[in-house]
């Protein structure tokens, strides 16, 4: 009784005890001699992933994932105003742009408060958090332009911290380019390899100065930091979110489970931990992870209490900070940083934990990415020539679904199927409103004969989407009764291109005239079985309908095209015999035992064996270079996870657990197709793969069509389908494959610069990423691989080049996708496995000649034709419209190592231009130069104003960017000779110098003169 009577007592003294309001004090101070904790609140907001963008944003499909951006940032405002000392960086603006526009200027004025006063920092500032390994350097630059000019433009503010935290690994571009040269201070990031990480642990060797590129001087190195484990808290339970199991700090001494001094001591424990593996007296902790803070005042809240309880406990200090606060912590004890070099690829996170796969993965998405990205490039060119109007289509919508897909989780292709779907979505939603705009360009330039100006354009010029897979609705038209189908070749490039064209064509009896009315060499050639039903399935699948009738031929024709600008084609129905002239020879060789068969129009050969149906020889006469070349194909079985070490190959991961070789089919011999100008060898390898070799005449390389899929998987075993070069050269295990399509980087098979690698993967621990090529050299002779999109590959034999080209897989590898990599197209309800059709391109040159072939074709490439058609009935379209156009001074073309890689009008009406130089120092003994550019004839019929050279990323003024930018000290460095770059630009002169690997950004303001017309009939105003 007594017992009962004092817990009465007792619970009453505590539920009646007085109740005070506690402050925490939060004030933010760095103490020398103590850590310094910086507590950094961050969410990491993947624009897609388990879910699309947008379900990510409003917080729908949730028994997927339980993430709503909107609640973060809508938590986020009140969560800061309620202490002055709390702040929260922010990344992602595919999201924050989509909130900020739904806010009411009330809202909009706070926040603006809340970053001028620190509170709020934007960080990274792209639209998303892009993939550094199947990026080209031109869409990383785009995605990251649009986020920071929104940033300054609305806010007045320039990120000055590169934050990529989650992509799986990370590139010298990254560093140099996306880095130092928008101006970040310091560049941190989670995920290096897991070797490589123990080791500079070891060695506090976490943080360094990154000199990426060996083509620059210490501007252009930047200070990086890979976190201890990941972009999470530290261990000890700090996790703060509602839902989340980390002991909250509970303080009040009138309840039960009273524990400030446990959580104290967690906190401490964590501290000390990373400080002994960590420089300096300062230590960053990532108070977040992915989709967290949806209810921010549950991590605050315990944010206050840890840093007010630790302060007072007086081991280490904690404060509210953000990595640009920690990065000028760091900067200000002078110390110097161990130095890092090159890349951070390929990144393992265990023995058989290689993220390796998804340099393939999805290899359709890359290519749609690819071919967008190019397509962008110039529709933004011709979208400046007509001029950006009030209304009417733009490029704005391409540009959107551009820099969303550059995320690590779109262009990967480590996405959810449904999610993949909806980048795809995106891409053809933009295309479709670039299209209506090029379209509107083209019709604008090519009727444009007066200084009129455009006016409203009648012409309605069509285009082909779908031209890889053989369909072209434009032309394939019966040309009879004196119709005609006008071609309209635009290119993009900086410089006159000389190329062969291919469009289907119902009929073989045409010919083709140039502007001039001349007729042009042309050839046609049938269009092969395989092509044909690939091309029915696809446009059912894709577009709901079977095409009317599938087109006999190809078309090919030569085309000569200005430098930014178009030449018109006439295609019509030949008289007569004529058209016999232009028929390939089709012939099947038979196959004994000596039987070759030789092909090549020009100075370039290739040998094929008939009797085992393979590439024998390549020789080129010219440079007097002769190679025993094989090209062949092999699969590795996917590992299903089954074994001691349940790790599956999947999205991210390759894992093989075989390779097994195909040969090609005996009973499918050679077909070998001969013309003017080109020649094709087709093969069908295997009942799922087909292959068209190609050489065009005056080519000197050779196009080899791929064709893979579906992937059979009736065996229960996933695939991964590579092919693979084989030559007889001593290469002494070394190879060399491109930093997203700029620098070429060494690699040794088996090796790693930092650490003694401890090989655990043979095959998938010496996979790179390549997005422009990979090449092997000997003492003599050099072989480079040119891709039409991101691939993995490697050199695994000497002598050999190996492309991984497709994957289908049954098993998840544990990454998160929750998901197998099983592409599948439907019709109806019928399934079958994704079939891929790509092209790479390959050469072998003198040694130290082939760097010149890479950069020229590889822009090729990337920037490739874009071709427009409209019909004729009668009349002289080359009479009444431009039949010729080139948007720079007639005379005049860029330097052949300079690229224009933006030309674009901006909302203010002024002109973004980017220039970049294609080589390294070195890389060829002609072009590894620095060369110039002259605005005046880049902009005729233009005054230009004023040109203000500006950072990267065109959000602050170069010159301003340099002066503010921090500079480290590096142990050890050897001081670097300072190297050339371009100089100011003149006022007067306006010529701009480029470097070698420069890229210059400059905002033009530009106003019109009078249109003029030379009297050779090209427009150029």
């Amino acid at each position: 009784m007594e017992i009962s009577l004092f817990f009465v007592l007792l619970l009453a003294g505590i539920f009646h005890a007085e109740s005070k309001y506690m402050v925490y004090d939060t004030s933010p101070k760095l103490v020398p001699g103590k850590i310094n904790v910086h507590l950094v609140a961050h969410t990491h907001d993947d624009v897609g992933w388990l879910k699309t963008v947008d379900q990510y944003y409003v917080g729908s499909n949730n028994s997927i994932q339980g993430a709503c951006v909107e609640n973060v940032l809508d938590s986020m405002v009140p969560a800061l105003l309620a202490n002055k000392n709390r702040k929260f960086i922010y990344v992602e603006q595919a999201f924050f742009q989509r909130w900020w526009r739904d806010q009411s200027e009330t809202i909009q004025d706070i926040v603006k408060q809340l970053v001028r006063s620190g509170q709020l920092e934007f960080i990274n500032g792209g639209m998303c958090m892009h993939d550094e390994a199947t990026t080209h350097y031109i869409d990383m630059i785009d995605q990251t332009t649009l986020g920071h000019r929104f940033l300054k433009k609305d806010f007045g503010v320039t990120p000055r911290i590169g934050w990529q935290i989650d992509p799986f690994g990370h590139s010298a571009v990254q560093a140099y380019l996306l880095g130092a040269a928008v101006g970040f201070d310091a560049l941190y990031f989670g995920r290096i390899d897991y070797q490589d990480r123990e080791k500079r642990k070891g060695e506090k060797s976490l943080e360094v100065v990154w000199q990426a590129s060996r083509n620059f001087d210490a501007s252009a190195q930047i200070f990086a930091g890979a976190f201890p484990e990941n972009y999470e808290p530290p261990p000890g339970g700090f996790y703060f979110e509602v839902n989340d199991d980390s002991p909250i700090v509970q303080d009040n001494v009138n309840l039960f489970d009273y524990n400030v001094q446990d959580r104290v001591n967690d906190f401490v424990a964590a501290a000390v931990s990373q400080a002994n593996i960590t420089r300096t007296n300062h230590i960053m902790w990532t108070m977040g992870t992915d989709f967290k803070y949806q209810y921010a005042h549950s991590w605050f809240r315990q944010m206050d209490k840890l840093i007010h309880y630790v302060n007072k406990d007086g081991r280490v200090n904690a404060l509210y900070s953000t990595p640009s606060i920690y990065t000028d912590a760091k900067f200000a004890t002078n110390k110097s940083w161990p130095i890092k070099t090159d890349d951070f690829f390929p990144y393992a996170d265990r023995a058989n934990g290689y993220w390796t796969g998804y340099f393939t993965s999805r290899p359709a998405i890359k290519y749609y990415v690819r071919m967008m990205s190019g397509y962008y490039l110039a529709a933004r060119q011709l979208e400046f020539f007509k001029g950006r109007g009030d209304s009417g289509p733009t490029t704005d919508a391409l540009a959107d679904a551009l820099a969303i897909a550059q995320h690590h989780d779109a262009v990967t292709g480590t996405e959810k199927q449904h999610v993949a779907n909806d980048y795809a979505k995106r891409l053809s939603m933009g295309y479709d409103k670039a299209e209506e705009l090029v379209a509107a360009s083209l019709a604008c330039l090519a009727e444009s004969k007066t200084s009129a100006g455009c006016g409203n354009p009648t012409t309605k010029f069509q285009q082909c989407a779908l031209l890889n897979i053989s369909y072209c609705p434009p032309s394939e038209i019966d040309l009879s009764h004196g119709k005609k189908l006008i071609v309209v070749v635009y290119n993009s490039l900086g410089w006159k291109r000389n190329d062969v064209i291919r469009i289907p064509v119902i009929n073989g009896d045409v010919i083709v005239h140039d502007s001039n009315g001349k007729v042009i060499e042309s050839q046609i050639l049938p269009l092969a079985n395989a092509h044909v039903s690939m091309r029915n399935y696809y446009v059912k699948a894709y577009l709901g309908k079977t095409p009317i009738e599938a087109p006999k031929y190809w078309l090919a024709f030569s085309v000569s095209v200005p430098p930014l600008g178009f030449s018109t084609y006439t295609i019509s129905r030949a008289e007569g015999t004529a058209s016999t002239l232009i028929t390939s020879s089709v012939f099947t060789p038979q196959a004994t035992e000596t039987s070759t068969v030789e092909v090549g129009q020009g100075n370039l050969k290739l040998t094929f064996s008939a009797d085992v149906g393979k590439m024998t020889h390549y020789t080129n006469s010219r440079s007097s270079v002769k190679e025993s070349v094989q090209l062949s194909y092999s699969f590795y079985t996917g590992n299903d996870g089954s074994d001691k070490d349940p790790q599956a190959s999947g999205a991210y991961i390759f894992r093989p657990n075989h390779t097994l070789h195909i040969k090609p089919e005996e009973e499918s011999p050679l077909t070998v197709m001969r013309g003017p100008l080109l020649d094709e060898v087709h093969q069908q390898i295997n009942p799922w793969i087909y292959q068209v070799t190609r050489l065009y005449k005056g080519k000197e390389h050779a196009e080899v069509e791929f064709t893979v899929g579906p992937i059979p998987i009736d065996d229960g075993i996933g695939k991964e389908v590579a092919s693979q070069i084989t030559t007889t050269m001593a290469t002494n295990k070394t190879f060399y494959t491109d930093s997203n399509g700029r620098d070429f980087i060494k690699r040794i098979r088996d090796y790693r610069t930092d650490w003694d690698l401890k090989v655990n993967q043979p095959v998938a621990g010496n996979y790179y990423p390549i997005n422009l090529g990979i090449y092997i050299q000997d003492d003599k002779k050099e072989l480079s691989v040119l891709v039409d999109r991101s691939v993995g590959g490697s050199s695994l034999v000497d002598g050999q080049i190996e492309l991984m080209l497709h994957r289908r897989l049954l098993h998840d590898d544990s990454r998160g996708v929750a998901e197998a990599l099983n592409e599948t197209v439907c019709i109806q309800d019928k399934c079958t496995g994704l079939t891929i059709q790509g092209k790479f391109y390959f050469r072998i040159d003198p040694l130290g000649e082939g760097a010149k072939w890479r950069r020229s074709a590889g822009q090729e490439i990337y920037s490739p034709f874009l071709l427009a058609f409209t019909e004729e009935d009668g009349g002289n379209w080359m009479s009444s419209h431009v039949p010729i156009f080139s948007g720079i001074e007639p005379s005049y073309s860029l330097p052949d190592n300079i690229a224009l890689i933006t030309l674009q009008e901006l909302d203010d009406g002024k002109v973004l231009l980017r220039l970049a130089h294609l080589y390294e120092i070195g890389e060829d003994k002609d072009l590894s130069v620095t060369s110039s550019v002259e605005l005046k004839k880049l902009f005729p019929g233009k005054k230009i104003r004023k040109v203000t050279e500006m950072s990267l990323s065109a959000n602050q003024e170069r010159e301003e960017m340099e002066k503010k930018r921090l500079v480290w000290k590096a142990e050890s460095s050897p001081r670097k000779p300072k190297l050339a770059r371009g100089r100011p630009v003149d006022p007067a002169k306006l010529i701009v110098e480029l470097a070698p690997m420069e890229i210059r950004t400059f905002v033009i303001e530009i106003s019109s003169l009078p249109n003029r017309m030379p009297q050779d009939g090209r427009y150029a105003g």
